[in-house]
């Protein structure tokens, strides 16, 4: 018996990366997302001769997917529905471009509204020290979101089982894919047009044994545990790397300049 549990222990330490994955977690503090690779190159580029102003109404998922379930329906999202936010975000993040808002843009003007009818109430001299400033207009209107989601896109894995002592490794390929393009506001026109895409990986290990140790008596035992890359972040590094495409693109095509080099 206790050599059975030696080998088990052995297979399950050899299988599984960490034991303390095997361990329910705590409760923990919130966190400041990390730096992706993605940003790094987003902020590896090139200053702009000056930030250019764009306005973005909507960034969505168009894809209509559902979580993908075994058995049962699901009618939550796929891909998160916040994908106008963290466009938003990296485009402020860029250096390249200065975000206006525009998704909001009714509780913009409900406020501005307010303000007029509080300086109704002022002296003359009051209202033309604080007059309200017009909205800033943008140059570029970014268009584009979410066109696909194809989950399972490749799957596979290992496993092996001697004497009652098993260990097997499974994993899954999602693929999630972006189009982002600028249109000059003026007259329509597309001027740069790109598209990016990043797999979505999920990983399950398991390992377990089962034994008679004696005449009616089964001994056994099973741990294991899965991982999943966050969808959001998934999102969060196919719109960076848009950018930064849609940054260097523009630059070859000449739609917008980079400082020049001293």
């Amino acid at each position: 018996m206790k050599k059975i549990i030696i080998i088990f222990l052995i297979i399950l330490s050899s299988g599984c990366s960490s034991i303390s994955n095997l361990i329910p977690p705590d409760q923990s503090l919130a966190v400041k997302v990390t730096e992706t690779e993605t940003f790094k190159e987003l902020k590896a580029l090139p200053k702009p001769r000056g930030m250019i102003p764009v306005s973005v109404y909507s960034f969505r998922d168009q894809t209509g997917q559902y979580k993908p379930q075994t058995n049962v329906s699901s009618f939550s999202t796929a891909v998160t529905q916040g994908a106008t936010s963290i466009l938003m975000q990296a485009l402020s993040d860029s250096d390249w471009f200065l975000p206006v808002e525009r998704e909001g843009l009714q509780n913009i003007l409900t406020e501005r509204k307010i303000i007029r009818a509080a300086m109704q109430s002022m002296n003359e001299e009051d209202k033309a020290h604080k007059k309200l400033p017009p909205l800033t207009t943008a140059k570029i209107l970014l268009e584009g979101g979410i066109i696909s989601y194809d989950s399972n896109i490749r799957t596979g894995g290992f496993g092996a089982e001697y004497f009652g002592i098993s260990s097997s490794e499974l994993y899954r390929e999602d693929l999630i894919s972006i189009y982002l393009r600028a249109i000059d506001v003026r007259t329509g026109q597309v001027l740069v047009s790109v598209s990016t895409s990043k797999k979505i990986l999920s990983k399950e290990l398991r390992a377990g044994f089962f034994r008679y140790v004696s005449f009616k008596r089964l001994a056994e035992a099973e741990a294991g545990y899965t991982t999943n890359e966050p969808m959001h972040i998934c999102v969060k590094q196919t719109i960076e790397k848009a950018i930064t495409e849609l940054v260097q693109k523009g630059r070859k095509k000449g739609v917008w300049k980079a400082q020049a080099s001293s």
